[in-house]
């Protein structure tokens, strides 16, 4: 018998309030709160548990909170998209909506005493917030077209529903997986571009065949944090469909077991594998599983380049089209929200889905409404030909509504690569990605010009600035960019990148 390590002793400070409480147990005191109000509440319930049910206390909004919901492969419907912007409209001072990089959207400007009523429109429509912060597994990603790429091997919609479901015991809250030694991310690819980006994902499921069998080699291990970043590696596992909620749910239980909890900054799942090597994770993982993993396949089907899904595309389905419309960096208004529901039950059925990328596809879309859709006003904020640098532009949320980070992001991001475009012509992709703080939301190390927070000094003052990462790639080959540049301040940042374009990426000077 394999025996796995022990858990370390020693608490830190997360560790101790976790085990006073489960963060879970906070659903039952959320219209307590509402009454008694954020100021009168436990800073430790209101700082860190209430994440626990997807609400998030920020100290540069004081009294407008964060609510990050879970959407399975990054698919609502448009009933469920009307609700979010009347939450907005009725209940988000100031508010906006933001496409994360996990498919999913967070909403600002909630007040905590709102939240009961908003969580009771959330059960009616079939969505949750719950597990979504802290040391709970996150949005479980997949295929952006799954069910509607003509091209893909495996419909994963399904399966990246049911490991939600055992996770989150079907959005009700499940106490077995609440107190994970730190956040923890899922994803599982059914197409050839590995849209997911596995690579950065704690457990990624990739197509492969085997013997002729079509299913998933799995790897392990991949994230970001302040401390460090590694690529996910191979567990030298290949499992059928069948095998995937059993196999998410032995390695979390393995995790949650044995993951060392003394030192957050080294506490995700990679550092176990460290300590244990890779062959032993695997050996306990099957033990535990009850039955031997088939060795790996030789080779996964992930063989195309990324697409970014922004267009006219055709569906598998005869005579339907998918479109996809850029979201600058991800953030949308109540409005905004309104007219993706009105466009998605008018022309579609009303189905919407979000990409890693942090804009939306309309799908279900027949050739005798595509030429009427793509004359929607809508299509002029959002775009389906935007313009080259903005077009593959990713942002976290920035120093505007989050404290980690160390500068503004998104209305820096989307300024700077305007007058890029501007003044430069450039014909291929470039994907920049800009995150406000070491943690990487914004995920630099993926791009192929990555802009990483931070602060400088210039002529005796601090200023923000930017660490620039470079050679990330992602889609077939996928692998993490280096940092190849420090302490760049943002107001000299045009230049530095106007050169990096020409230089590295063909984009020459309009005369």
């Amino acid at each position: 018998m394999i025996s796995a390590a022990k858990p370390e002793t020693s608490l830190n400070k997360f560790e101790k309030f976790k085990a006073e409480k489960d963060g879970l147990a906070i659903k039952e005191q959320l219209e307590h709160f509402a009454q008694i109000g954020w100021e009168a509440m436990d800073k430790t319930d209101l700082e860190h548990r209430l994440k626990w049910m997807g609400v998030f206390y920020r100290p540069v909004t004081p009294g407008k909170f964060m609510l990050r919901l879970r959407m399975p492969s990054g698919i609502l419907t448009s009933t469920q998209m009307r609700v979010l912007a009347e939450v907005l409209q009725r209940h988000g001072e100031d508010g906006s909506g933001d496409i994360t990089t996990r498919q999913n959207i967070q909403l600002r400007g909630i007040r905590l005493e709102d939240v009961p009523d908003i969580f009771q429109r959330f059960q009616k429509v079939g969505l949750t917030s719950v597990q979504s912060g802290m040391d709970n597994v996150r949005n479980i990603t997949g295929s952006p077209v799954t069910g509607i790429d003509a091209d893909e091997l495996i419909d994963t919609r399904e399966l990246v529903q049911q490991v939600q479901d055992m996770i989150t015991n079907s959005g009700e809250g499940n106490p077995e997986f609440t107190n994970l030694p730190r956040k923890f991310n899922i994803a599982i690819e059914g197409g050839r571009d590995n849209s997911i980006h596995a690579e950065i994902n704690d457990i990624a499921f990739v197509p492969a065949y085997k013997e002729g069998q079509i299913g998933f080699n799995v790897v392990v291990g991949g994230f970001f944090s302040a401390k460090r970043c590694e690529a996910a590696i191979p567990l030298n596992a290949w499992v059928t469909p069948d095998d995937v909620v059993d196999l998410c749910r032995v390695i979390l239980e393995v995790y949650r077991d044995n993951g060392l909890r003394a030192n957050r900054q080294k506490a995700r799942l990679m550092w176990l594998i460290d300590e244990w090597g890779v062959e032993k994770f695997r050996a306990v993982v099957q033990e535990q599983l009850g039955r031997t993993l088939q060795s790996a396949a030789e080779k996964d089907e992930i063989d195309w380049e990324k697409r970014d899904h922004i267009g006219v595309h055709r569906q598998k389905q005869s005579g339907l089209n998918f479109v996809g419309l850029h979201i600058p960096t991800g953030r949308f208004y109540a409005q905004d929200m309104f007219d993706l529901a009105r466009v998605a039950e008018v022309y579609g059925n009303g189905e919407i889905r979000l990409t890693v990328e942090q804009n939306v596809i309309i799908p279900h879309i027949p050739d005798s409404r595509l030429e009427a859709f793509l004359a929607e006003p809508l299509l002029e904020r959002f775009s389906i030909e935007p313009q080259p640098l903005e077009r593959s532009l990713v942002s976290c949320t920035g120093a505007q509504f989050c404290n980690f980070a160390l500068i503004e992001t998104k209305n820096r991001a989307i300024d700077l690569v305007k007058e890029l475009d501007e003044s430069l012509t450039i014909t291929q992709p470039v994907r920049i990605h800009w995150t406000g703080c070491p943690n990487s939301c914004g995920q630099p190390q993926v791009a192929d010009i990555g802009l990483m927070g931070t602060k400088v000094r210039k002529d005796g003052k601090t200023v923000e600035g930017v660490d620039l990462y470079m050679g990330g790639k992602v889609g077939k080959d996928a692998h993490l960019g280096t940092c190849v540049q420090k302490g760049i301040a943002c107001e000299d940042l045009k230049p530095v990148l106007q050169q990096l374009l020409i230089e590295n990426f063909g984009a020459k000077l309009r005369p």
